[in-house]
């Protein structure tokens, strides 16, 4: 009988196992991330127009369910989303075009109101920090589109993404069916099915982000634009703008949005207008916590708030703006695929056999 000691304790075998399943993973997903920028120009329209699907792909399900031929449903929901992201884009641009000026002033106002009171530097100006500002965010700019949009080339480059994120829109839309058959066709024999249940999943998971942050922010921006509109802070439209536009970034985005609308409030209407504003702008962001989340996004993948700062982290440093825009969509596909795998898993586990009940004491 072979009595000798294994080398390596069970727990230590164990271990390694997982720590070469994290190094393998860590390595495809490095990989993967190397070349969605090495491939940034295609990479770029197809997340976008994943996006757009997303959005608006309950009213083409709508249209064609009431008979209306696939190709029309798909064109009109595109249509649709032009409307849509063109009217927003207006909206917000020509809110930035109006009050922008006054926002900044403002902005620069507060900043030296916190440098004279607070004494943080005696030496230190606000047009220092204003132009260091302005080189960080130019710096931070750059990045944000990886080298893509560039240069003269800024608007074509803008133009040529929209129209080819447009026409994958319409494909993507049209064609969702022909996307089950290729799952089953490319997967490996037998995982047909759980390749089009993780597709499934992390689809709905993306789609329920995107309807509900767009819903969330539009009552978020309503709602903090009447507020200030009340206050008569100077910039409401624009920083109403702001709220919607810093929405699809959580948390970081309604932070930084917020604290714009309490410092211009704080320059020029004073003190207990500014707190009026924070009040305004707490209310709302208790509103969006407490009733809009659970309602809206009650059936989407919920993540921890760290997990979420956590992905705005990563996907800044890989991408910029851009990167943060896309973090936490594809961590809401990432953890459907898990549920999806999760619940599998479960399902195929055989169910454990109750223990036989122990025989009574012997009395005698």
């Amino acid at each position: 009988m072979d009595t000798r000691k294994p080398l390596l304790p069970d727990i230590a075998w164990r271990t390694a196992a997982w720590c070469a399943v994290l190094l393998l993973v860590t390595g495809v997903a490095a990989v993967a991330i190397w070349l969605c920028i090495a491939l940034k120009t295609a990479v770029t329209p197809v997340l976008l127009a994943l996006l757009g699907t997303a959005l608006l792909g309950p009213v083409y399900r709508w249209l064609v369910a009431r008979g209306v031929n696939r190709s029309v449903a798909a064109g009109l929901t595109c249509a649709l989303l032009v409307a849509f992201a063109g009217g927003a884009g207006y909206i917000v641009v020509t809110a930035f075009i109006d009050t922008g000026d006054q926002i900044v002033r403002s902005l620069k106002d507060a900043g030296q109101w916190v440098i004279d009171h607070f004494g943080i530097a005696r030496n230190t100006n606000v047009n220092n920090l204003v132009a260091n500002a302005r080189k960080l965010v130019e710096k931070f700019g750059a990045s944000a589109a990886g080298g893509l949009l560039t240069g003269i080339s800024l608007v074509g480059s803008l133009i040529a993404t929209g129209v080819l994120a447009l026409l994958l829109t319409f494909f993507f839309l049209r064609d969702s069916d022909r996307a089950v058959r290729l799952a089953h066709s490319v997967a490996p024999r037998g995982t047909g099915d759980l390749v089009e249940a993780m597709g499934r999943r992390a689809f709905e998971a993306v789609e329920g982000f995107m309807r509900g942050t767009t819903l969330i922010a539009l009552i978020d921006a309503i709602c903090i634009t009447v507020g200030l509109l009340i206050l008569r802070v100077p910039g409401a439209v624009g920083l109403g703008a702001l709220v919607f536009a810093g929405a699809y970034i959580p948390y970081l985005g309604a932070f930084i949005s917020g604290a714009v609308a309490v410092l211009v409030a704080l320059v020029d209407r004073g003190v207990v207008i500014a707190l009026w504003a924070l009040g305004v702008v707490l209310a709302v962001q208790v509103l969006e916590g407490h009733v809009l989340q659970p309602l809206i996004q009650s059936r989407t993948v919920q993540m921890h708030p760290a997990m979420i700062m956590i992905a705005l982290t990563a996907g800044a440093s890989v991408a910029g703006v851009l990167g943060m825009l896309l973090a936490v969509p594809a961590c809401a596909a990432a953890f459907g695929i898990l549920g999806e795998l999760r619940t599998r898993h479960a399902q195929d586990e055989p169910p454990s056999t109750p223990p036989s009940p122990s025989s009574p004491p012997n009395r005698s």
